[in-house]
């Protein structure tokens, strides 16, 4: 248990790390004036499924609350 625990904590930050890099990337297409907005539209929806994602899996690693 203690090794998915680790698992999924690594692959949380690895995640993050690649939704804070399409951040900057967008941020860097966006005040270009001749930017491909079909691009910046995809950029923007892989980062809002990378966030989905990181939320799924942060949600795995709170344990479940008995009602």
């Amino acid at each position: 248990m203690n090794d998915r625990i680790q698992t999924l904590k690594a692959r949380i930050v690895e995640l993050q790390l690649e939704h804070r890099d399409l951040d900057a990337a967008i941020e860097r297409l966006a005040i270009d004036a001749g930017v491909d907005e079909l691009r910046l539209k995809r950029l923007k929806k892989r980062k809002l499924q990378l966030k989905d994602h990181i939320v799924a899996l942060q949600m795995q690693l709170i344990p479940d609350i008995p009602a």
